[in-house]
């Protein structure tokens, strides 16, 4: 029981009340979109006409689709507090792009991308086998490395005549701030914590005399900017189709971890615990798909769900109305018509710039390492992780292959996140496929008629690890009590209806565990069962007759899931 929530998505709550939750979460995530793109501009090469136009399309963006994770119309929205924002996911690549061929090779690679993005839930059980905890945390982690050179090269840029120390030490005032409030303070000072460390790194600029206010000065009050979306590179090169395996890669391990951002929102949303709601999860993904989508349209860096900060909000606040999603959104993209508001944002000094950046990134990194460590790390595991970093870290900052194979095609294999990607994959998949001991699955009934075909699979399973007999009817003997335990649950006789049996055998040498899943409701089943896999929350706990199957497992854990019935059970047995 979350007995802090005082308003859950659906209770009506007081329009000032979700305003001025609204506008806290606008004013603690302004700061990362303005900032973030002004980075990444600066970082590509383009001016200030450029950056006023993606400062305006991005928040309009964010705005937009806040508001419209905030509800559910047809496939689309999380119906919870999701706020959408630029993330730092993207900023490596991103400056890659504009470099190589300005705002429209970026608008055409982030279009493509998006499309990958949305076709994700028909991959997703075939994608939750490749794209692993193991890759999707490799490659967390080596964006935030590769990240950080952009963000440590925006150190020293300060004002000519501006002294040589300026830019380190009103970094380090950023980043000592922010640090020391993030880690002694607590409950909303900790969700401002990095735009007082921001303040602190300001003052320490004006002190130095490293603002400049001239921008701010000409701008209007409201307006638009005059540039438009830059359109698109309709004649892709060797540019385009070398960057492009980069941004699919980045868009579809972003993809991944958005499923458990939708499921941590969910939790965290409600007073009393309850099961995920797949078809909020499909929305909130079909959600960020199209703010890629529309990010490539305006030729700005992909936005995308701010998890973490939604989650925090909703907690500090105790306010998780939808009503607060359509105030932060409606906030987001009436700001963005105040260009002398977003100015003074982007003219924030370099040097604060980079520490807040820099504060970001090993959030980041911690996050990739966390990812990791979900499912364990053994010493295969590990092995993958330390060779793909390893090379992406190491040719990130060499030119081998854009000295053999020219600038264009050799910048792909000396891209760091993009060879730390593959050999990650490519490890992965051949640990699968070599693996002496692979899953195996079968489909039946769930009916007394399919304890035939169950007792020959398991056998087959026995056999496919060299069991002897006795450990072989003891497999056999857990398997025939699991199906009589869920022909007998209470749920599934008020059902009245025959349902799916799905047995998925993980055989080792020392032990089988099998996961006997009884499906009633079959709509969005691979996703549902891809979704599995990937958290743990939200599962009921369920009650199973026990009679005589502790006598043949080590273990056994019921569960139910929304459609599922799920039985795990773990059968030790010798050679």
């Amino acid at each position: 029981m979350n007995e802090a929530i005082r308003y859950e998505p659906n209770d009506p709550c007081p329009p000032l009340v979700a305003i001025a939750v609204g506008a806290q979460g606008v004013m603690a995530n302004m700061l990362g979109i303005v900032l973030i793109v002004a980075i990444t501009a600066r970082a590509g090469g383009q001016g200030d006409s450029y950056l006023s136009w993606a400062v305006f399309a991005a928040l309009i963006i964010s705005g937009t689709l806040t508001a419209l994770q905030a509800t559910r119309i047809g496939r689309f929205g999380a119906g919870h507090v999701l706020l959408m924002g630029v993330t730092t996911n993207f900023v490596a690549i991103s400056v890659l792009a504009l470099n190589e061929g300005g705002p429209s090779l970026l608008a055409s690679l982030v279009v493509v991308s998006s499309l990958f993005y949305l076709l994700l839930s028909f991959w997703l059980p075939l994608l939750r086998r490749i794209i692993t905890p193991v890759v999707s945390g490799t490659v967390l982690m080596l964006i935030a490395a590769t990240v950080l050179p952009i963000a440590l090269d925006r150190v020293p840029e300060v004002p000519e005549g501006t002294s040589d120390a300026a830019g380190p030490v009103i970094a380090l005032v950023t980043l000592i701030a922010t640090v020391v409030l993030a880690l002694k303070v607590t409950g909303a000072w900790r969700l401002w914590s990095p735009i007082i460390g921001m303040g602190a790194g300001c003052v320490a600029a004006a002190f130095f005399g490293a603002f400049d206010f001239e921008r701010v000065i000409e701008d209007p009050w409201f307006g638009v900017p005059n540039s438009g979306a830059p359109g698109f590179d309709l004649t892709p090169g060797a540019g385009f189709w070398a960057l492009l395996p980069v941004f699919v890669v980045v868009t579809l391990v972003g993809g991944i971890k958005n499923i458990s951002d939708s499921v941590a929102i969910q939790q965290a949303s409600w007073r009393r615990p309850r099961v995920t709601d797949f078809r909020l999860v499909q929305g909130s993904l079909n959600t960020n798909g199209l703010g890629i989508f529309f990010s490539g349209l305006a030729g700005t860096p992909p936005t995308t769900v701010y998890s973490s900060k939604s989650v925090q909000l909703t907690t500090l606040t105790g306010v998780a109305a939808r009503s607060v999603g359509f105030a932060a959104g409606a906030l987001f993209a009436l700001l963005a018509f105040f260009p002398k508001l977003t100015a003074v944002l982007t003219v924030i000094p370099s040097p604060v710039m980079g520490a807040y950046v820099l504060s970001a990134i090993g959030l980041l990194f911690v996050g990739g390492i966390q990812t990791v460590m979900r499912d364990g790390l053994d010493a295969q595991k590990a092995m993958v992780v330390g060779v793909a970093f390893s090379l992406g870290v190491g040719l990130e900052n060499q030119t081998i292959f854009a000295d053999l194979l020219g600038t264009t095609w050799g910048a792909l294999l000396d891209n760091g996140v993009m060879v730390g990607a593959v050999v990650s994959v490519a490890l992965t998949v051949f640990l699968d496929l070599t693996s002496p001991h692979r899953p195996r699955r079968l489909a039946v009934e769930l009916d007394l008629s399919s304890l035939g075909e169950i007792d020959e699979f398991l056998e087959e399973v026995a056999d496919q690890i060299s069991w002897n007999e006795a450990s072989s009817l003891r497999l056999r003997s857990a398997g025939e009590e699991t199906l009589m335990s869920l022909l007998r649950s209470e749920d599934h006789g008020s059902r009245g209806e025959t349902a799916r049996l799905i047995i998925q055998a993980r055989p080792d040498a020392g032990s089988v565990e099998m996961e006997f899943l009884a499906v009633f409701d079959e709509e969005n089943l691979e996703d549902r069962l891809a979704y599995l896999s990937e958290e743990s929350e939200g599962i009921e706990e369920g009650e199973i007759s026990l009679r005589l199957l502790r006598h043949y497992a080590s273990t056994v854990h019921h569960q139910k899931y929304h459609g599922l019935d799920v039985v795990t059970v773990q059968v030790k047995g010798t050679g």
